[in-house]
């Protein structure tokens, strides 16, 4: 019986490392993607390739193209992809985010686009310490969110030609809700993922590090452009 005990309490340990080096992982390699986009971004408006992008909406569209493929190609291969492969390509999806993203410090000023960082990280941060601790199933919150962001994309579509101030508003007051839930459930469901992820098998581990790290990457970068919008002050 004492044995039998032993064995169990190694083994919650054992699977509790797992959890916590798989969310680290997670958190490491989010983190590591932010940092690209912002690099990139910031020394592309600080370059003459700032205003080659601003005076090009054709190749802007044909980044927002090639990242859209990368972004679907990560999600639906990852389990065929190796680590190295999906972490290359997690890296290049942050770049041409970065490189699309420059043009937000032609709209607003450094001073809001770094304030808007911030509070998106302590709102970020927040959620996802709830998601991670929560006792609560966030499964309904999580499928009622996802409704919404159908409905966010669809009012955008029709806003681009509305071009309504007070549809835009609505959608980022709406955006920024949905994407603080989804950071909540999304943890959640990361957390789970980290519970029945096979103990020793390196590159599924990895895989699954990538894919939570762009979940999380695409909540907080969501979530920044749509509080940038409702609190973001001109450039002028």
């Amino acid at each position: 019986m004492t044995q039998f005990s032993s064995y169990s309490g190694a083994q919650t340990v054992s699977r509790a490392e797992t959890i916590s080096a798989f969310m680290r992982g997670v958190y490491g390699w989010m983190s590591l993607g932010l940092f690209i986009t912002a690099a990139v971004a910031w020394f592309t408006a600080a370059s003459p390739l700032g205003l080659t992008l601003l005076q090009s909406p054709g190749l802007v569209i044909g980044l927002v193209v090639v990242q859209l493929g990368l972004v679907i190609g990560l999600s639906a291969a990852i389990q065929k992809l190796s680590g190295t492969v999906a972490s290359m390509m997690f890296a290049g999806y942050s770049a041409l985010t970065g490189l699309t993203l420059s043009s937000i410090f032609f709209v607003y000023s450094t001073a809001s686009i770094f304030q808007a960082f911030v509070v998106t990280g302590g709102m970020f941060g927040a959620m996802s310490v709830y998601g991670m601790v929560t006792k609560r199933d966030l499964t309904g919150m999580g499928s009622f969110m996802f409704m919404g962001l159908i409905g966010i994309l669809i009012a955008s579509v029709v806003n681009m030609f509305m071009q309504s101030s007070a549809m835009s508003f609505a959608i980022s007051v709406i955006g920024v809700l949905v994407f603080t839930g989804l950071t909540a459930y999304d943890t959640q469901k990361l957390k789970y993922m980290g519970e029945v992820m096979p103990m020793g098998d390196a590159t599924a581990i990895r895989r699954g590090t990538i894919l939570g790290a762009l979940t999380l990457y695409l909540d907080f970068l969501n979530l920044f452009l749509m509080l940038l919008r409702l609190f973001g002050s001109s450039r002028d």
